[in-house]
C-alpha cells in the first residue's frame, strides 16, 4: 500500500502553481507546506491531497542539481475529470504526452491522459470505470 510519493522539482514556485491548476479538477489541493525554516537545510516541500493528510509531495533542495524523471498517476472519478485534468495541465504549461482517451492495451476501460510537468515528469489522470 502506497502512503505518499514525492517528486523533486527545480523551481518550487513554478511547480506548485502548475500542480495547483492541474490537480484542481481532481479535487486535489495543497494541504501542507514546509520551508527552509522548518527543514533547516534550505529545502522546501508542498503536500497535496483531498483531506487532512497529503499523499503527493513536491520537494526542492537548492543542493540538488536535477530532478528524477518520474511517473505518477492520479485516480479520476470519471472520464470528464480526466479530460478536465488534461485541459488544466496544458493550460498551466504542461506538455502533451498523450491526449485523453482509451488505452485498451492496458485494459478495456482504461481511460487516461498524460502530460509532462515543468520538470519533465510524466503526470497522468486515469479512470478505470466504463463510460
Amino acid at each position: 500500500m502506497l502512503d505518499h510519493i514525492s517528486l523533486a522539482v527545480k523551481d518550487m514556485k513554478k511547480a506548485k502553481a502548475f500542480y495547483k491548476k492541474t490537480l484542481a479538477p481532481l479535487g486535489i489541493s495543497v494541504l501542507m507546506e514546509f520551508g527552509p525554516k522548518q527543514t533547516g537545510d534550505g529545502s522546501s516541500f508542498a503536500g497535496f491531497g483531498e483531506t487532512a493528510m497529503p499523499y503527493f509531495w513536491l520537494g526542492h533542495s537548492p543542493k540538488r542539481k536535477g530532478t528524477s524523471r518520474s511517473h505518477v498517476a492520479f485516480s479520476a472519478p470519471d472520464r470528464a475529470a480526466v479530460d478536465a485534468f488534461y485541459k488544466a495541465a496544458v493550460k498551466a504549461g504542461g506538455k502533451d504526452n498523450g491526449k485523453p482517451g482509451l488505452r485498451p492495451h492496458y485494459h478495456p476501460n482504461y481511460y487516461g491522459a498524460f502530460v509532462k510537468d515543468p520538470d519533465g515528469n510524466n503526470v497522468e489522470a486515469v479512470c478505470h470505470k466504463p463510460a
